[in-house]
């Protein structure tokens, strides 16, 4: 059955454009996009729709360029039925609830889940790419995990199963993540909360907190995030190849490297999909060239590109002041 034919709870939308729904505000429109009111409802949704159709689940797009022809599938987004927390012996959060309220939520109970409140996004996202930082990731923490598959069926599975790496997760695709369950020792709240704030100044000082971006652009070929330690080395870390080549606040039409920290890939004013994925392009061939080290994107991209979409000259910093 076709979207259209299909009875929900939930919000479905045609043609819906996604430049507003990513954190760099570009991107061309979903052929739907379908807003379930909760678990029950998207289930009924998938096992009507025709198998055929391509679904694409999408969290609040911090880590997402999606390309400016848009993409051809239902992009599935979910919201308020799947944002509740719970705090216990455990931490139970659905997919939706941001990272951030995450962790504050569990030092309220005096649980620790501190490494959740400088990343941006949402829980599915985090379980998905294994986020961390400061040396803590969620397969440091995680229990299990609730799925639904294409089909509308809901699986429990234990972390074991995702094998979860740098970055990574063995999930099948058009898998939605519903919610996780995590594990978090016990902390003196005001501690905790403490804690947090250093992190919020650390992540300030260094990264653009204040422009468009997507968070971290590549990942660092050294295979693991900074530790945050005094003892933590630089050398391979993406910011650091990236500016020994020289990128450190390159431009392209309206994206840019940001100058305050040169793996965060910003919308500086009017960027498009196309301005931004090929700069990050640019990067990893020039980086390539000068360290023979092959950048990754931990970004992730996504849909069709406009044909002959006209893409402007790289500008280095140091070539706007001449």
């Amino acid at each position: 059955m076709t979207p259209d034919l299909i009875q929900t709870r939930g919000t479905l939308t045609p043609q819906k454009p996604l430049d507003s729904l990513t954190w760099l505000r570009v991107g061309g429109p979903a052929d739907w996009l379908f807003q379930p009111a909760d678990a029950e409802d998207l289930s009924d949704f998938l096992r009507a729709l025709d198998p055929e159709i391509p679904v694409f689940p999408m969290g609040v797009g911090s880590n997402l360029i999606v390309r400016d022809g848009g993409i051809r599938a239902v992009v599935i987004r979910l919201g308020r039925g799947f944002n509740g927390i719970g705090i216990g012996q455990t931490i139970t959060a659905g997919a939706a609830a941001l990272d951030a309220h995450v962790a504050r939520k569990a030092a309220d109970g005096g649980r620790d889940l501190t490494f959740l409140r400088t990343i941006p996004g949402s829980i599915g996202g985090a379980v998905r790419m294994n986020a961390g930082c400061y040396g803590t990731y969620v397969a440091d923490h995680l229990i299990e995990v609730e799925v639904m598959d294409r089909t509308g069926l809901r699986h429990v599975l234990p972390a074991a199963e995702l094998k979860l790496a740098y970055r990574h997760s063995d999930l099948p695709e058009g898998t939605i993540i519903l919610g996780a369950r995590f594990q978090a020792p016990e902390g003196d709240p005001a501690a905790l909360h403490a804690r947090m704030e250093e992190q919020l100044a650390r992540r300030d000082a260094t990264q653009p907190t204040k422009e468009r971006s997507a968070g971290s652009t590549f990942r660092n070929p050294a295979g693991f995030s900074s530790t945050g330690r005094a003892d933590d080395t630089h050398e391979l870390k993406a910011w650091k190849v990236i500016e020994d080549a020289g990128l450190r606040g390159a431009r392209l039409g309206g994206a840019q490297m940001s100058p305050k920290h040169p793996n965060f890939l910003i919308n500086a004013g009017g960027a498009t999909a196309a301005d931004l994925e090929a700069l990050g392009e640019e990067v990893r061939k020039r980086v390539l060239q000068a360290r023979g080290i092959s950048l990754h994107w931990e970004i992730m991209r996504v849909g069709e590109a406009v044909p002959d979409a006209q893409v402007p000259k790289l500008r280095l910093s140091a070539e706007e002041n001449e």
